[in-house]
């Protein structure tokens, strides 16, 4: 791997991606919690919306981790490639993860309507920062066209 004289700042786009890690981790704490609890083991779309969390987390800490070697001084394209290509993936995730949310609130217990609008909650902030961070990787001149859509998976 090359290291670039010239780097770039990293440092905002490390931090809106750390962001979007931080809400990930209450994501999935919270609705892992509902498997653990009686009145939700079984709650309908929380195995389905895992499907695409599990992912999601996946692609998350692999940007955080490019992002941080872009941010100590390493560069290669196609670390810059991992990472954009990462955040398309989990926005795209993303997408699922709230679908399987919105039919997890709809078929909520009485009493865990909060519970679950609160993993909602702090979804929105997750994917909010993760798409953040895709844009201000754009406004620093690199191509952010989703260059995984083409059926090839990382994980």
């Amino acid at each position: 791997m090359n290291y670039y004289p010239y780097r770039q700042q990293w440092s905002s786009v490390l931090e809106l991606l750390n962001q979007s890690l931080q809400g990930e981790k209450m994501v999935c704490s919270l609705s892992t919690q509902l498997f653990h609890i009686s009145a939700t083991e079984d709650l309908e779309g929380n195995p389905e919306m895992h499907e695409h969390l599990v992912p999601a987390s996946y692609h998350r800490v692999t940007a955080v981790g490019s992002a941080q070697r872009l941010q100590n001084g390493e560069y290669h394209d196609s670390i810059i490639n991992t990472l954009i290509s990462c955040v398309n993936s989990g926005l795209r995730e993303d997408q699922e993860v709230m679908k399987w949310l919105q039919i997890m609130l709809d078929n909520a217990p009485d009493g865990f309507e909060s519970f679950i609008q609160n993993i909602i909650n702090w979804q929105q902030q997750t994917e909010q920062s993760l798409s953040s961070a895709l844009q201000l990787i754009g406004q620093m001149d690199y191509d952010i066209e989703d260059i995984n859509n083409n059926g090839i998976n990382y994980y």
